[in-house]
C-alpha cells in the first residue's frame, strides 16, 4: 500500500508542474475565522482523511466543517492527521514550501501521523487516498490551509 500512495503522490506532483503551493495572497489571513480555525496552539488540531466513492477529502474536526474546505491554525500547533475507516491509507503532499517541515505526510488507519506547524504562510496541498474496501481504488483532491502567527 505504501508503494500505491507513494506513486499516487509522484502523478500529482508531475501533474502539477509549475503551479505554486504557497499562495501569495496578501489578504489570505483576512479569510481566517473563528468558524474555520482548528485548534488554539495549546490543543491539537484533528483532520479526518476520507476516501469516498469520487476522491479524497480532508476535513478539519470544528464546528460547520466542509471537506477539502479551507482551515487555518496558529503556528506552532500540532496537527493530528487520522483516517477512521478501515484499511484507508493516505498521502498529504505540501510540495516544496510546506508548514510542517517534510513535503509529504504518509499515514492511514494503522498509522496516525502528528505535525507541528511551524512556518507562517498559506499552503495549497493536495490529499490523496487509498482504501481496499474500494477496490483499491485511490482518489484525491487539492485544499488550502493557513498557518498565522498569532491568535
Amino acid at each position: 500500500m505504501v508503494f500505491v500512495l507513494y506513486s499516487l503522490a509522484l502523478a500529482q506532483e508531475q501533474m502539477r508542474g509549475s503551479e505554486k503551493y504557497l499562495r501569495s495572497e496578501p489578504s489570505a489571513q483576512s479569510k481566517c475565522t473563528t468558524d474555520n480555525r482548528c485548534g488554539p496552539a495549546s490543543t491539537p488540531c484533528t483532520v479526518e482523511i476520507k476516501r469516498t466513492a469520487s476522491d479524497a477529502s480532508a476535513t478539519p474536526t470544528i464546528r460547520k466543517a466542509k471537506a477539502n474546505a479551507l482551515f487555518w491554525v496558529k503556528a506552532g500547533t500540532t496537527v493530528n492527521w487520522r483516517s477512521g475507516s478501515k484499511n484507508t491509507g493516505f498521502v498529504l503532499d505540501f510540495g516544496p514550501s510546506s508548514g510542517f517541515g517534510s513535503d509529504a505526510i504518509i499515514g492511514g488507519s494503522d498509522r496516525a501521523p502528528s505535525t507541528v506547524t511551524n512556518k507562517k504562510g498559506c499552503y495549497k496541498y493536495s490529499v490523496g487516498a487509498v482504501s481496499g474496501a474500494i477496490y483499491g481504488m485511490c482518489g484525491s483532491a487539492e485544499t488550502e490551509l493557513i498557518v498565522t502567527g498569532g491568535d
